[in-house]
C-alpha cells in the first residue's frame, strides 16, 4: 500500500543476526523462512515506503547481551525510537539493573520490558512474589511492561495489572487470540477484563501469523480487531508490524494496509491514536503523528508460525 504524510510509528517490529547469535524459537520448516538475518538496513526502505516514520523494536530471546545490543543499535538509528529490551525479573538486583542499562550507549531508549511469558509453564507466573518485585522495580524506573502471553494467561495479566496500578501493561498481537479456528474464548473474555483496568494498552499487532495457515482474508481478523478496539478504545490500542515475523504471510506494505482496513470506519483524530498517538505516548516517542491509507482489497495469505 501507500502512506500518507509520513509520522506512523510502528510499536512492534524486530531485528537479528544468526552470526551474532541464534534465535531457537525459529524451528521447523514452517519457520524456515525466518532463518536469516534481519536487519534496521532491511526494514527501513520498507517502512518509510509504508509512511512509519518510527519504531519499537522489541526483544527476541530471553539473552541478557541483546538489549545492550539493541539499545547501542537504537542510538544509531533514525528509525529506532524505543527498545523493550529484556532482563531478569527475578534478579534481586533488578531495580540496578535496570539502572544500568539505562546508562549504557543508547540507554536513553530503554522504554519497556518484556519476557517470554507465553513460554511459561505456570499460568500465573506473573504473580509470582519474584516476579511481582522484578514488576515493581520495572514501574519504578519509569517503564512500560510488554505482555506476550496465550489466552488461557490473560486472567493472570489482569490481576497483575490490578496489583501494579502505576504499571502500564503493553498487551503485545491481542494476547494471541485463536483466529485461525475461529473461536472467540476464552480470549475475548480475558481480554475484555484486561482492558477495563485503566493501565493497560494492546497492540494492533501479530494477527496476520494468527489466521488459518490455509488462507485467510481481512474479515477474519475483523471480530478480533473490533473486540480490542471496543475494549481498550483508539486511545489505548497502537499499530505494530511485527516484522519480520509477519513476512511468513504478509509482506511489510501488506500488513499496515490490512490495519488501515481494520481501522478505516473510525474517525481521523482515533486513527491518529492508533497510528501514532498511544505508542508516542507509552513509549515516550517524539514525532508528529498520522494515519496511512488503505489502498485495495488485500489478498488472503497461507502461512502461519
Amino acid at each position: 500500500m501507500t502512506a500518507g504524510r509520513t509520522g506512523v510509528v510502528d510499536a512492534h517490529h524486530h531485528v537479528w543476526d544468526l552470526s551474532v547469535r541464534d534465535q531457537d524459537w525459529i524451528a521447523g520448516p514452517e519457520l524456515a523462512p525466518l532463518r536469516r538475518n534481519f536487519t534496521v538496513e532491511d526494514l527501513a526502505p520498507e517502512a518509510r515506503a509504508a509512511g512509519v516514520s518510527r519504531g519499537v523494536l522489541v526483544q527476541t530471546v530471553t539473552v541478557a547481551q541483546e538489549t545492550p545490543e539493541f539499545l547501542a543499535l537504537a542510538e544509531s538509528s533514525d528509525l529506532i525510537g524505543a527498545v523493550v529490551g529484556w532482563t531478569d525479573l527475578t534478579r534481586p538486583d533488578v531495580a540496578d539493573e535496570l539502572a544500568r542499562l539505562r546508562e549504557l550507549p543508547g540507554g536513553r531508549h530503554l522504554k519497556g520490558i518484556r519476557h517470554q511469558v507465553q513460554g511459561e509453564p505456570d499460568p500465573e507466573w506473573l504473580l509470582r512474589e519474584d516476579v511481582r518485585r522484578g514488576l515493581a522495580a520495572v514501574a519504578e524506573a519509569g517503564l512500560a511492561y510488554d505482555l506476550v502471553v496465550l489466552p488461557h494467561q490473560l486472567p493472570a495479566c489482569a490481576r497483575a495489572a490490578e496489583r501494579h496500578p502505576d504499571l502500564t501493561f503493553v498487551l503485545d498481537h491481542l494476547g494471541k487470540p485463536s483466529i485461525a479456528t475461529g473461536e472467540p474464548e476464552p480470549w475475548a473474555t480475558g481480554v475484555r477484563a484486561l482492558a477495563a483496568l485503566p493501565n493497560t494498552v494492546c497492540k494492533l499487532s501479530g494477527m496476520v501469523t494468527e489466521a488459518d495457515p490455509r488462507g485467510w482474508s481481512v474479515g477474519d481478523l475483523a471480530p478480533y480487531a473490533d473486540t480490542v478496539l471496543e475494549a481498550f478504545g483508539p486511545g489505548r490500542l497502537m499499530f505494530g508490524s511485527d516484522w519480520p515475523v509477519c513476512t511468513l504471510v504478509a509482506s511489510y506494505a501488506e500488513v499496515v494496509d490490512i490495519a488501515a482496513r481494520l481501522t478505516g470506519k473510525l474517525g481521523e483524530s482515533e486513527r491518529e491514536e492508533i497510528f501514532a498517538g498511544t505508542a508516542t505516548r507509552v513509549y515516550g516517542l517524539r514525532l508528529g503523528s498520522t494515519v496511512p491509507e488503505a489502498r485495495g482489497p488485500a489478498a488472503s495469505a497461507a502461512g502461519n508460525p
